[in-house]
């Protein structure tokens, strides 16, 4: 499996490892002391940034080496058809490198963030961020940036100052922070094997991507709130047989962006396992309004203000919105144009395993 990789802190946390190497005397050694309440209270820090440079991952195939033996097996297996067939998943040539792959042929290094907008494990101040008295724990993608500094997000030769995303394309003098990336996936039911499902993005871009996790005192769940912003100038699928000598028709889609919001601050997304063991999803229909909280009119005059005041942040704040947008939507020969939906709510959302063997 051919990768390199190597990690870069945050520079809250090298600070804090050379303050505490500059206190320590040139020719002596310290004692550790304990801190107080108070004095831990005290001590704060920005997170974890991490930095992938020279990149390169490579799960190849599941197909026999020199010795006959599979080593590289990345299945998902347990699964039954509702007529008692074994289900297998299996998923090869998954790749991420650097842009120009070919389709994963010709695998390059990428960077994966940058030193001055690293991914980020950070634990939040809720109460900075719209969740009232909550340590938050946050998985977060390079951020955002102004637009006068950023990149345009889907420009395979964007320059400085031209969109906002942070993440640079490549240059003939630099690799650049996006990613080709892909995967070929085949599903057998029971010894009916179907034809491989081909999906690669082309110098991908997840920029403002995060994960949100906190505790809810009074459902006793874990709640979040899930972002995916997914930029590619262009996401193909395909399906070939099993040996790939013959493929069906490509779809092709062209300066493809997802936008993707699953639970907000208002109505988070939460966790849980229910008494059979199984796993469960669920964002919960938001609360009705009381009786007369709310004007005839829809007005905020004549209304209870805390109460429009809720509502209007929840329909009318687009960070609680996803959207996708096609630039060109393409089916082998056929061209059916742009494409786009936006605005979408997510109002409720229940997902749930079931145990077939019961």
């Amino acid at each position: 499996m051919p990768f390199s990789r190597r990690s870069t802190f945050s520079k809250a946390v090298l600070s804090f490892l050379m303050l505490g190497l500059s206190m320590l005397p040139a020719t002596a050694t310290a004692e550790l002391e304990k801190l107080n309440d108070g004095e831990l209270s005290e001590i704060d820090g920005a997170g974890i940034g991490l930095v992938l440079e020279d990149f390169i991952f490579s799960h190849g195939t599941d197909a026999p080496d020199v010795n006959g033996e599979q080593a590289r097996i990345f299945r998902i297996a347990g699964i039954q058809s509702t007529d008692g067939r074994e289900v297998d998943i299996t998923v090869n040539h998954l790749y991420i490198a650097g842009s120009g792959s070919d389709y994963g042929t010709n695998l390059t290094p990428v960077n994966l963030g940058r030193l001055l907008n690293p991914w980020r494990i950070d634990v939040v101040d809720g109460n900075d961020i719209g969740i009232t008295n909550k340590a938050v724990l946050e998985f977060a993608a390079p951020a955002m940036v102004d637009a006068a500094q950023g990149y345009d997000c889907l420009g395979g030769s964007a320059a400085a100052g031209s969109g906002t995303c942070s993440s640079r394309p490549a240059t003939q003098d630099w690799q650049g922070e996006r990613a080709d990336m892909g995967m070929q996936m085949n599903v057998a039911v029971g010894d009916d094997r179907f034809a491989n499902l081909n999906l690669h993005a082309r110098s991908a871009v997840i920029d403002g991507s995060y994960l949100r996790l906190w505790g809810d005192d009074e459902r006793r769940q874990m709640a979040g709130e899930f972002r995916l912003n997914f930029y590619s100038p262009e996401l193909t699928i395909n399906a070939c047989s099993q040996d790939g000598t013959s493929c069906g028709s490509n779809i092709v889609m062209s300066d493809f962006v997802l936008q993707l919001a699953l639970g907000n601050r208002l109505q988070p997304i939460y966790f849980d396992v229910d008494g059979s063991g199984n796993f469960l999803l669920e964002i919960d229909t938001i609360d009705a309004p009381g009786t007369g909280q709310i004007a005839a009119n829809g007005q905020r005059a004549g209304s209870d203000a805390a109460t429009w005041d809720f509502y209007n942040d929840y329909y009318s704040n687009p960070e609680f919105r996803s959207n996708v947008h096609i630039g060109d939507f393409s089916v082998g020969e056929k061209n059916f144009g742009s494409a786009r939906v936006e605005g979408m709510l997510i109002q409720h959302l229940q997902i749930q395993t079931k145990d077939l063997a019961q």
